[in-house]
């Protein structure tokens, strides 16, 4: 079977044929729901405006988080995409991973780049981030990660089916989902969970973004729960940096961001603040949730991060924390195509997975598009826990180009020792007799005849990304448990950045958890603060 590392699609046609649909989108406006906030890409209407809260990246988490500060405060917003109402690119299952396809610098829904390791990968750009462009499979953290980042079950659990009750559906299994089903079962994957919100080890259906209509419900739906009144949501708007004040304080306090047009002359900037109450202990925050590449990429812009790093760009030094951009980590995987040759079959989102080798095996299968009009079938599995980390650093003062970031995956021996294990129960379930049938293939015996050596080049001359990437600002190291930066005030980063290790599945619902779950701490700490106030004001 042919080892693939990823799959893009190129040509003229298609290059034609996007430019048709994005001219189609363009003309017209995306519908505005009727509980969604106010919506604007004029930086002229924020700048110079103040705020309780500003919110970094209206991706996965940061849409979840605005929603539940908006129950009391206001807030801004901040995304450097665009709106994913009316694009069928996000929104219509039809066309999931053409928008991995059609990438640009500035302006489309997915932004791609290569680390240093060489493998590609993408990044969300677009109001809803990741959870637009994704797979769209849902499934919760395991309880071993929650106990281990040190969470309340019970808001954990009341934060999830928040999220659950508004964007998240059970599916409805296709065909070539259930033919995997099947595969990974004869593969030896047990128990049969069936579906489960739940992250158990066996083969189980999880839950999915797509509702029975096939369209995707992203984050940013999640701001239909919120306050409408309470929110400004500023699209096409890239964040260059936070603004600090120090009022003969010990600690520098987030004052404000300074942005850009994403789209415009990176010098053209503009300004936001935080409201300034009378009371000190009683100032909001600006809440950092860029992602695992936008975050401490914003700190370091800021003047935040190692010393040295700043100076090679002529940032003044806000604050040297050694930890931003480090413990880079992403999972590593492995696909395998088990088609002959590109058809014209409609994409397909992994809906069905198998969990093994005590956890740490994740595998799926999908139906992946390669150019307009053509896809290919894959079986393909990722290392849950990798040990090898790598680090972040910036590529440029323009906060529109990506950093820096390299994995340095398969770079440990636990690491790649995983990775013969994961090839190995790989084949099985690409030869299962379930898949060779459907694709109309011999079925072949599962007998491996690949030694170790062999497995170990093969991982490392295919590993490829499954965008489940985290750190750069991890708990501990950047910022404490409440997610406040270390050393300044009035600043907050929470999203995957904060993330020491991923939670094993699909990391999206716990991102879209920590959003609710985080905005219920710092709604339950300001109701704190208020009420020490008044007993010592009676």
């Amino acid at each position: 079977m042919e080892l693939s590392q990823t799959f893009r699609g190129h040509g003229l046609l298609t290059a034609f044929m996007f430019l048709l649909i994005n001219l189609s989108l363009a003309a017209s406006s995306p519908p505005q729901g009727k509980s969604l906030p106010y919506m604007t890409s004029d930086v002229e209407e924020v700048a110079g405006k103040s705020f309780d809260y500003i919110v970094v990246g209206g991706g996965t988490t940061g849409c979840a988080l605005a929603a539940t500060l908006s129950e009391s405060f206001t807030v801004l917003l901040v995304e450097r995409g665009g709106s994913p109402y009316g694009n069928p690119l996000v929104l219509d299952k039809k066309y999931y991973g053409f928008s991995l396809i059609q990438t640009d610098d500035y302006t489309s829904v997915a932004q791609s780049f290569i680390s240093k390791d060489g493998v590609m990968n993408s990044r969300g750009r677009v109001l809803g981030g990741s959870s637009a462009i994704n797979f769209g499979f849902y499934s919760r953290a395991s309880e071993r990660f929650i106990n281990k980042v040190g969470l309340d079950k019970e808001l954990v659990t009341e934060a999830y089916e928040w999220v659950e009750s508004r964007i998240v559906s059970k599916p409805e299994l296709t065909l070539w989902q259930t033919v995997a089903e099947f595969g990974l079962l004869e593969a030896g994957i047990l128990p049969y969970n069936g579906f489960s919100l739940e992250h158990i080890e066996g083969t189980k259906v999880g839950a999915t973004l797509f509702d029975e209509f096939g369209i995707r419900h992203t984050s940013a739906d999640l701001l239909e729960a919120g306050n409408p009144e309470n929110i400004t949501v500023l699209l096409n708007a890239t964040v260059k940096n936070v603004i600090f004040c120090n009022e003969n304080r010990n600690k520098s306090r987030a004052h404000g961001i300074r942005f850009i047009k994403s789209s415009g002359c990176p010098d053209q900037t503009h300004e936001a603040y935080l409201n300034q109450p009378d009371e000190s202990s009683s100032w909001g925050d600006v809440i950092l949730s860029a992602g695992a590449l936008g975050s401490p990429q914003i700190l370091l812009l800021s003047g935040i991060g190692p010393q040295q790093q700043l100076r090679n760009f002529n940032i003044p030094v806000e604050l040297d924390l050694e930890g931003v951009g480090q413990g880079m980590k992403d999972n590593p995987g492995i696909a395998l195509l088990v088609d002959n040759k590109p058809q014209n079959r409609l994409p397909d989102t992994p809906q069905v997975v198998g969990i093994a080798d005590d956890f740490k095996i994740i595998v799926e299968a999908g139906i992946i598009p390669v150019s307009l009009n053509a896809t290919r079938m894959t079986v393909a599995a990722k290392v849950a826990f990798p040990a090898s980390e790598g680090k972040l650093e910036l590529n440029s003062s323009d906060p529109r180009e990506n950093p820096s970031v390299q994995f340095n995956y398969l770079a440990k021996e636990k690491d790649l020792e995983e990775c013969v294990k994961l090839s190995q129960l790989l084949e099985r379930v690409a030869r299962s007799q379930s898949i060779a049938m459907f694709v109309g293939m011999q079925h072949k015996k599962n007998n491996l005849m690949t030694s170790e050596d062999e497995l170990k080049k093969s991982c490392k001359k295919n590993v490829r990304t499954f965008y489940h990437y985290h750190g750069g600002c991890t708990v501990g190291s950047v910022v404490d448990k409440d997610h406040k930066v270390y050393g300044v005030e009035g600043l907050r980063v929470v999203d995957g950045s904060t993330f020491l290790e991923s939670p094993g599945t699909n990391p999206m619902a716990t991102l879209l958890m920590l959003g609710r779950y985080q905005g219920i701490k710092i709604l339950q700490e300001r109701e704190d603060t208020c009420a020490v106030g008044i007993q010592q004001n009676p």
